[in-house]
């Protein structure tokens, strides 16, 4: 199949500052994909090209087949776009907003109000249909927000841009909205996610590009990345500032150190077996470690790995928000 999403070279720049610097994109059909970064990477300048709100000084993307410079109307019509900021009407009820965005996406009454039921009902939203939005939480906002960009013909949406979708969600808001983004991409639909919540994107992603100044610093799978920039980590506490000490002498320059809580981190490849011989290399007489913890390998470290040089381009320059 073709990819949902391809870009080459992608280039853009705000006066004197690029953001895109030559991105490369590739994202299969059907399937979750997460572009990571610190602020000012590129993130949402890549989205709004995609999108096809604002043009890319150079380079090349097709979005659901179709060019996103030369076929602006049939990429827009294959994709769904949800903000950082629910964008509902809160003087009309969830039933009211869904039928309001069917009737102007061309939808006849009777198909509009079958739609918003649908969709309603799809995300978990049916009992608050009639209340006006206002009374609504940050995470039905969200969910009806997900739901107004699905009003159209149930296969006519290809592509989903979830720009920071839980920004200011409580944990159950969030757990709520992953499970709605998993359906999604279960259901056939190519998600492609920007979050700040690196295990928002571990849980969800099947791919993830990590973006620092305009260019990809790598792509993988979670896992993937994780076994290439991140390693686990054995953290040994000393009983004593003696002990805390035969421990560095014993431990090699690979191994991190903390004279003030007397703790040692070596990495492992987490294994039992590399565990125990860890243990017994540092502490032969097994008398000066007092506690020890196996630290997995997460995203964080990954992220902290590959953008420990990176600074944010000058405040002002990308957009902030889709």
């Amino acid at each position: 199949m073709p990819p949902a999403i391809e870009a080459t070279g992608l280039t853009k720049s705000y006066r004197d500052v690029r953001v895109l610097d030559a991105l490369d994109l590739h994202v299969t059909p059907g399937t979750v994909f997460a572009l990571l970064g610190p602020n000012g990477a590129g993130k949402t300048t890549t989205v709004r090209i995609l999108a096809t709100l604002t043009p890319p000084d150079a380079g090349h993307a097709r979005v659901a087949g179709h060019d996103v410079v030369t076929a602006r109307s049939r990429v827009r019509h294959a994709i769904s776009l949800t903000g950082q900021f629910a964008a509902v009407d809160e003087t009309q009820t969830g039933t009211e907003n869904l039928r309001t965005v069917a009737r102007l996406s061309g939808l006849s009454r009777p198909a509009a109000a079958r739609r918003a039921s649908e969709l309603l009902e799809r995300f978990g939203l049916a009992d608050a249909g009639d209340r006006l939005t206002r009374t609504y939480s940050g995470g039905m906002r969200r969910r009806l927000d997900l739901a107004a960009g699905l009003v159209r013909d149930p296969g006519a949406t290809r592509v989903m841009f979830l720009d920071e979708p839980t920004t200011g969600l409580d944990p159950r808001s969030r757990q709520e909205l992953w499970q709605v983004v998993r359906e999604l991409s279960d259901g056939g639909t190519t998600v492609f996610l920007t979050t700040q919540y690196l295990e928002e994107a571990d849980r969800l992603a099947d791919r993830i590009t990590v973006l620092g100044k305009g260019r990809a610093l790598a792509e993988g799978t979670p896992a993937e990345l994780k076994a290439r920039y991140a390693a686990h980590r054995l953290d040994l506490v000393a009983y004593d500032p003696e002990g805390y000490l035969r421990l560095t002498t014993r431990a090699d320059a690979t191994a991190t150190r903390d004279p003030g809580t007397r703790t040692l981190g070596v990495p492992t490849d987490g294994s039992a077996a590399h565990v125990r011989e860890l243990l017994d290399h540092l502490d032969p007489e097994r008398r000066d470690i007092a506690r020890f913890a196996l630290h997995s390998a997460t995203l964080d470290d990954v992220f902290l790995t590959l953008t420990a040089d990176q600074e944010p381009s000058a405040s002002g320059k990308e957009p902030s928000r889709v």
